[in-house]
């Protein structure tokens, strides 16, 4: 038995039509898939990605319009990284979000990547990371 990658992400909105303009529109996803959600048909479930709705490059998002706030800790998802292929891209990247008033941080270098951080409309937080050599030789601390 052997687990291969990430398949797909799914995180809580409180509006689908929002996070659509965000992840679609100014992220430039893909919508893959519009339906209801399987597990409870009463709401909505909508799939970015790649243009095949790849596994690996899929989030997906449940609408819950009145759910409250998620609470940060043990349990919780700190963040999701995006991946960009240079440091220019990177760049060009921080530079559209905050020409389109999406505030982001500046380039924290992390040895072997950089990342920038911003928020999505329902505050998680993604990370836009360079693709570099790796985090390691594949052995666990």
């Amino acid at each position: 038995m052997r687990l291969t990658g990430l398949h797909h992400v799914t995180l809580i909105s409180r509006d689908l039509g929002r996070t659509t303009a965000f992840y679609r529109d100014l992220l430039g996803l893909r919508l893959v898939a519009e339906r209801a959600n399987d597990d409870d048909p009463e709401s909505r479930h909508f799939w970015f990605g790649d243009d095949g709705g790849s596994p690996g490059t899929l989030v997906s998002f449940l609408e819950y319009p009145a759910m409250p706030a998620g609470v940060v800790g043990a349990g919780s998802t700190h963040h999701l990284a995006l991946a960009v292929e240079s440091a220019e891209e990177q760049e060009a990247w921080r530079d559209y979000l905050r020409s389109r008033g999406v505030p982001c941080t500046d380039v924290f270098d992390r040895g072997g990547f950089r990342s920038i951080y911003l928020r999505d409309p329902d505050g998680h937080i993604l990370e836009i990371a360079t693709r570099g050599p790796g985090l390691g030789s594949g052995e666990a601390a």
